[in-house]
């Protein structure tokens, strides 16, 4: 009974437009079904190897990549963990509700959390981060929390400008970077982060199950300076173990067979165009989005490309549209959390869709949101989508 339904389930969500977990190539589901061995040998250490070095173009890191068998919260615990003591002080950057949550996680391990407060559907402003951290004279800060995309609101910061505002600070910097890793470009070591945070199931397309973090020197030097007990997230030890192909428990073996196929695929397609990919598809979905009388969330100058949240219209149920797509059009979009639950939609462009899936599904919402009442030229909106769909994927120079 319980396949019975797992396998209905299945058959009804064929299109996640969710913020994760995303769908997943055809040739990385089966890498998951094969085989079982040994993680101690050196089957294992071979795929574990793999990934890190993968990794770290990804990340633009020439340092150490570790890989934790959690989702990525689990790594953004463990990099507070292994970072602070009790009773240090950091500032938090918050832009939406994973925000929030990386700086709960440092209040829960004891340290003093300022925020550094930033409106709904805005990114942090340089400016003003760059004139707090001047005004920490003493160095009080003993680290800095920012993220890189913020799914609840689909809005992603400039990173090298929030990297020009720290400046020297000598503060230790952590990047939420579990949505945006992948999906556009990063460059850890330039901008000199200390530790950055990814996870298996966003931009990489590979299932749930894997956090992935990538270390700088001087994250590791400070390590050895106290910090909050831990034991299953000791980077130290997976760092040790690391090197001999190893984690110090047991690892999602079929998760990451996942992955270290998603990255063939991911650095196959290469990264220029994984970057441009996201971008069309998101700007598809604002175009449609602009053409259809909806709102976009994020504001000029902090869209993401990863997670496009649309402000619902008044009269349109959100719970009714998102149930309406998935049962009768196979579609999976997500909706608003904490203070905007009931307000926006958030569709995400991640994982192994094709422009015909995002134009479907866009097709797909335009029909529900007509029954909903919501006023709108349908052929217009879906045409706007589908003009920039139809265009040469061009990467960046």
């Amino acid at each position: 009974m319980i396949v019975a339904a797992a396998h209905r389930y299945v058959q009804m969500a064929k299109r996640l437009f969710i913020p994760g977990p995303v769908t997943c190539a055809p040739d990385v589901l089966e890498a998951t079904a094969a085989p079982l061995v040994d993680h101690r040998g050196p089957e294992f250490a071979a795929v574990l190897t793999g990934i890190a070095d993968a990794l770290r173009p990804v990340f633009g890191t020439s340092g150490d990549v570790v890989v934790l068998g959690s989702s990525g919260t689990g790594g953004l615990e463990a990099a507070v963990a292994n970072s602070f003591a009790p009773g240090q002080k950091v500032l938090a950057c918050p832009v939406g509700v994973f925000g929030r949550r990386f700086a709960d996680i440092a209040r829960i391990y004891g340290l003093e959390v300022e925020t550094l407060d930033t409106p709904l559907g805005a990114c942090v402003d340089p400016a003003a981060l760059a004139t707090r951290l001047r005004e920490d004279r003493n160095h009080a800060f003993a680290g800095i929390l920012l993220t890189h995309n913020e799914t609840s609101t689909g809005v992603q910061n400039d990173m090298a400008a929030q990297a020009a505002a720290i400046g020297d600070h000598p503060a230790t910097v952590i990047v939420d970077s579990v949505s945006g890793l992948g999906a556009s470009p990063f460059a850890m070591d330039a901008w000199r982060f200390d530790i950055v945070v990814g996870a298996s199931q966003k931009a990489l397309a590979a299932p749930p199950g894997l956090a992935m973090l990538a270390l700088g020197e001087r994250a590791w030097s400070r390590m050895s300076d106290g910090g909050a007990p831990r034991f299953y997230f000791d980077l130290r030890k997976a760092r040790q173990l690391g090197a001999a192909g190893q984690t110090p428990w047991t690892p999602p073996v079929s998760i990451a067979f996942g992955l270290a196929a998603a990255l063939a695929r991911y650095h196959a397609e290469g990264a220029q165009r994984a970057y441009a990919r996201h971008a069309r598809y998101a700007q598809a979905i604002r175009a449609f989005a602009a053409a259809a009388n909806l709102q976009d969330l994020s504001h000029p100058g902090a869209h993401s490309v990863t997670v496009v949240a649309l402000c619902a219209p008044a009269g349109v149920d959100v719970t009714a549209v998102r149930s309406r797509l998935r049962q009768d059009y196979d579609v999976v979009i997500g909706g608003g959390q904490a203070e905007l639950a009931g307000k926006i939609l958030r569709i995400g462009t991640m994982g192994a869709l094709s422009p015909d899936d995002v134009a479907t599904a866009l097709d797909a919402l335009a029909t529900v949101l007509r029954e909903q009442g919501h006023a709108m030229d349908a052929s217009r909106a879906t045409a706007a989508a589908r003009d920039i769909l139809a265009e040469a994927l061009v990467a960046p120079s």
